[in-house]
Formats: structure tokens, sequence, C-alpha cells
């Protein structure tokens, strides 16, 4: 396949832009207990549609309508509705740690019901609550933002493109009630995105060299635990602040991304290569059809004349040397290793779980 020949690129770009690591920010490292998003949900309906709604007999459609017509004082029955111009939707947000009543969020839009298209609609007012359903947190509105279309012809054929029955209203949501975030007071517990003791361990030293000896202290590898000085509860954001500008120099584990769906294979950092020989080869299977012709036997013989096929296979392997790969320390020296080898993507792929069996590869294979 073609496109798995972009694997070996992939090998070969990140080996050239390989670099020393540089520290990143504890902003970028973790998270503040207590503060963080909250999922937010609600049942809408969409109007506007081009006759790519739901059918207006579903009894979703038919008691929000009827509902959302007496709530404007209309007296319009659902049934005289025949138009599909109408869709049954769930919209979900994320609804922002210390978002204040009048601040807006994104929305996703998911039709419910059979819909074939949501293009082109608008979204009317939504309650938005959370997983216990007892609070509105925002309300959300407005015009769908959809990434795809469906056309279709007078004679049933149609073309689709992307996924036409989801959409999205940029800010679409206005927080109603302030969301329930904790503020720390007393202490900052910072939860590493990525668990590790050795991160950890060195993150903990990088804020005692910034703030002062025991000032933070490790609790297991996901939690880091900072103190919140007398003279600074007065001042948490502040402090908070000092806190993510703080660079780290994280540790890495030794992992190969592999997609063999694209061919895509994404060598870690921490990758390493011991001395290993290899051999592989390429096996190719040929198959051909003739069609050839069937006689009866004789002048007056029986039976009929026939057209049958001839099947002939063919294969052929190649057959190579071994070739000694020596010890890589570099993720740059694992590519330029494996690319020394003149395999292809799905060879790559093959190679590195071989090497990781004999372990010759330290390093974790992780397929997607």
């Amino acid at each position: 396949m073609a496109v798995l020949r972009s694997a070996a690129l992939v090998l070969l770009a990140i080996a050239a832009s390989a670099a020393p690591a540089r520290a990143d920010r504890i902003k970028d490292l973790t998270t503040i207990y207590g503060v963080r998003e909250n999922h937010v949900v609600g049942f809408g309906l969409v109007v506007g549609l081009a006759g790519t709604g739901d059918d207006t007999r579903s009894p979703a459609v038919k008691t929000a309508l009827t509902k959302m017509l007496k709530n404007l004082g209309s007296t319009i029955d659902p049934a005289d509705l025949k138009a599909k111009n109408v869709a049954a939707v769930i919209v979900t947000g994320e609804l922002p740690a210390f978002g204040k009543p009048g601040m807006g969020f994104d929305i996703t839009v998911s039709s419910l019901g059979n819909s074939s298209s949501l293009a082109g609609g608008t979204l009317l007012a939504t309650p938005l609550r959370g997983a216990d359903g007892t609070v509105t947190w925002a309300i959300a509105q407005g015009e769908l933002s959809v990434g795809g279309f469906v056309a279709s012809g007078a004679t049933g054929s149609s073309t689709t493109k992307n996924h036409t029955t989801a959409g999205t209203v940029s800010n679409g949501a206005i927080i109603e009630k302030a969301a329930p975030t904790v503020m720390p007071d007393k202490q900052i517990v910072l939860m590493l995105k990525t668990p590790d003791f050795t991160t950890a361990s060195r993150m903990q030293e990088a804020i005692n060299g910034a703030l002062g000896a025991g000032s933070a202290i490790t609790r297991d590898a996901s939690a880091i635990i900072v103190a919140v000085p007398a003279d600074a509860r007065g001042n948490v954001p502040a402090l908070i602040a000092k806190l993510d500008a703080i660079e780290v120099d994280p540790d890495l584990l030794a992992v190969v991304i592999v997609d063999e769906k694209t061919g895509t294979i994404v060598v870690g950092e921490a990758v390493t290569l011991r001395p290993a020989a290899i051999t592989f080869g390429a096996l190719t299977v040929e198959v051909s059809e003739t069609p050839v012709v069937s006689q009866p036997e004789g002048i007056g013989g029986r039976g009929k004349t026939k057209v049958v096929p001839r099947t002939e296979l063919k294969v052929k392997e190649e057959n190579n040397t071994f070739k000694v790969m020596g010890k890589a320390a570099t993720v740059a020296d694992v590519a330029a290793a494996l690319a020394a080898l003149g395999a292809k993507p799905r060879d790559l792929v093959s190679i590195l779980r071989a090497l990781k069996a004999s372990g010759a590869l330290r390093a974790d294979i992780k397929a997607l």
C-alpha cells in the first residue's frame, strides 16, 4: 500500500529532528486537584433543516415540539407539521473551571433520531445540566457548524462527505450558574497527567529549589503536595502562577507507537536498541486465471462446450543474508539502523515486534 511507505519517512523525520530534551512547565505536566471541567448535557431540538430532519411522527420529536410550542404560547398542533425540518438532538459540553454567569463555552450537538443531516440547522434554547440532572448550569443555542454534506439525486443516488449528524456551536452555551470549583487554601495538590515516580521526584526538587526547602512533598507517583505559606493564603492564585512557570525535565517511557492502518511508526526519545542480527524476506504470491475452452470428446461425444478458468500460482521468496545492527543509544540511531536494512514499513512493524520479543529493543510497543 502506498500509504504505508510514509512510515519510513516518519522514522527518518523523527531522527533528523531529534534534539536534547527541554524542560516543560509544571502547568503543562499537571492539573490542580479540585480545579477541573465538568460534563454537562441536555436534550433539545434543531430546526431549519432542509428536509433532512426526523420523522415528525417520532414520539421524541412530537413530545418535544408540543412542549416547546406550549411554552411559546402557540396553538399549532405538532401533528400538522409534516415537513422533516426538525431533529431531536443531544447537546454536550464542558463547563469550564471557574466559569461565571455570562461566560460562554463550545458545545457539540448530535442527532438522536433518524435525521440524515443537521447541516444548516439552528439549535433552540436548551438547558444543560450535570450528571444528577438537578441544576441548570448553562443554556445552549445557536447555528450549527457541520463539517460535511449530503447530496442526493432524483433517482435515489446520494453522496456523503464526513459526518453530518453531529455539529458544533462555537461559544454556543452561556453559563447561568457559577461552576462548582474548589479553590485550594492551605495546600495545593498537583496531579501529574502521566503518573511517574521519577518525574514526581524531579518536580518536588524543582519546587523546593524555587520556593524553599520543605515546600513540596511527593505523596505518590501522581501527586505533589505544596503547602501554602501563611503569607500567601490571601493570594493563592499568584502562588499557583509561580508554580506553573517552574520548569521540570519529565522522565519519558521507552515506547514505540505503531499504527498499521496508516503505516505510521513513531519511536520515542527514550528507545534504545541492543546489538542484534536480522534477516527478513519478502514473500510474493501471484495468482492469475486464464479462461480455457473445454470441448466434448469426438464429433458425437456427449457433453457441452464450456469455458472453464485455469489458475496458475507463482510463489517467490527473496533470500536475504543476516544483517548485524549495532547498539543504538538514541532515537536517531534507531531510525538510522532500521532504515539501513532497506525494510518497507510493513516489514518494519514485524522487525520491531521481533526485536522486542528477543529483548534487543528496549521499549514497549503500543498499537493504535
